[in-house]
């Protein structure tokens, strides 16, 4: 080979040599990727939508990316975070299981071979909760006031501003309708509900409000009990389109506030022909049970039960029974009527003799005997029970009605005007 050759080949080696040096010396080291935090968006009581973008890989492969966050500033991967794939350009995440009204703050980071780097920090505070409430059993029933209440046992994450009950005759009553106000905070609490109208039915929810949201909780009802002039309380029960007392009638006064005598000498009682009443027995321990028996011509007064009720007539109890499924052919009939109507109306426990009945009726009757007319005796006290009618058969006699033990059905007659018998009365 020619020096000349030589000359020329050593040169083009010399060239490459720099030539690759000098393209060496060109290439960066990679570093730390640079990446953006976006805002959270679609923030909720428990989770937030959030977003970040790679700006720079730093001259490597992105192999992680994702967001941190934290209720402290400068959150990292060591506390709550969640990945979102690898590579560069726009991720986003929704994240969840946040805790409701805190404050977080979070960042997006991506990582490649040399490192983990940070975005920017953004802070977003998560929603309010709405609170958790309960409704109490209904308690202390009485004519015009009931007592109920509640129980929060979360507060929504922020404080209880306002809390009772609410209460109307409608179903689902709201803050729009009566309601108590009680000292706002959580756990138990107790309300009175007051100017409620007697034997009337209401639906009561305790509320809760933290500012954000008002929530309600179970619904329960109750009947108010009626009140008569001495102030005794009876529950009532609708049986088709008539309201009922579940109770035997015991005022000793009329509605006028006028004293009604207690008669107690037999003698006496037969040969009165005014208002009169006594207890069974006259023992007054019988009252609460059985109520107290009256003559006829206390019925006849008007005045008998208490205002805008009435003592009912030989119609009202018809109606009753042929809610009750008896015939109207049957229900204008002298004596026994019916089948099952009496076991019905009965009790489920008082009487005698395996007299009970189903009560599905609601109306509760209960055996208490009578007065005799005649002789004023009392007998049968808990094997037969009668109710006088409003409605007068003659000058001598009142229509009444009659369970017995011994029978399932529903005994329909008139006697002495003297006798002394129970009252049940019906709303007008």
């Amino acid at each position: 080979m020619s020096a000349n050759k030589r000359l020329q080949g050593l040169f083009l080696l010399t060239y490459i040599l720099t030539c690759t040096l000098l393209m060496s010396s060109c290439i960066k080291d990679p570093t730390l990727p640079v990446v953006n935090t976006g805002e959270a968006v679609q923030v909720t009581i428990n989770s937030a939508e959030v977003g970040g973008i790679i700006i720079d890989d730093g001259g490597a492969e992105i192999t992680a990316r994702g967001f941190c966050w934290s209720k402290a500033s400068t959150p990292s991967i060591n506390d709550e975070m969640i990945p979102a794939g690898i590579g560069t350009g726009e991720f986003s995440s929704t994240i969840e299981g946040l805790e409701p009204n805190t404050r977080y703050y979070l960042r997006s980071f991506a990582e490649n071979k040399v490192g983990i780097a940070y975005g920017n920090e953004v802070t977003f505070l998560t929603g309010i909760a709405p609170p958790v409430v309960t409704t109490a059993q209904i308690s202390g029933i009485g004519a015009d006031t009931a007592i109920c209440g509640g129980t929060i046992t979360y507060d929504g994450g922020t404080a209880i501003e306002a809390m009772g009950i609410c209460w109307s005759k409608e179903p689902m009553p709201d803050i729009n309708d009566p309601h108590t106000t009680e000292v706002p905070g959580t756990g138990n609490f107790t309300s009175t509900l007051l100017n409620l109208e007697q034997a009337t039915v209401y639906y009561v929810r305790a509320y809760a409000s933290n500012g954000s949201w008002t929530v309600y909780g179970e619904e329960f009802s109750f009947r108010t009990k009626l009140s008569d002039a001495d102030g005794n309380l009876y529950n009532t029960v609708l049986i088709g389109s008539q309201l009922w007392m579940t109770e035997n009638l015991r005022t000793t006064k009329l509605n006028d506030n006028t004293a009604i005598p207690e008669i107690q000498d037999n003698a006496q009682w037969v040969s009165l022909t005014t208002p009169e009443y006594c207890w069974y027995d006259n023992n007054i321990n019988f009252k609460s049970t059985y109520g107290a028996l009256y003559n006829w011509y206390t019925v006849n007064t008007g005045k008998l039960c208490p205002t805008g009720w009435r003592v009912p007539t030989d119609t009202d109890f018809s109606v009753l029974e042929t809610t009750l499924g008896m015939a109207a052919s049957q229900a204008e009939v002298w004596g026994f009527r019916g089948t099952d109507h009496g076991l019905k109306m009965k009790n489920t426990i008082g009487w005698d003799e395996n007299g009970n009945g189903t009560n599905s009726s609601g109306f509760t009757a209960l055996p208490g005997g009578y007065r005799y007319g005649l002789d004023g005796m009392f007998v049968l006290q808990t094997t037969i029970t009668y109710w006088w009618t409003a409605s007068e058969h003659d000058a001598d006699r009142g229509w009444y009605r009659r369970l017995d033990s011994s029978s399932d059905q529903v005994y329909r007659a008139s006697t002495s005007k003297k006798g002394g018998k129970y009252v049940r009365c019906v709303k007008n």
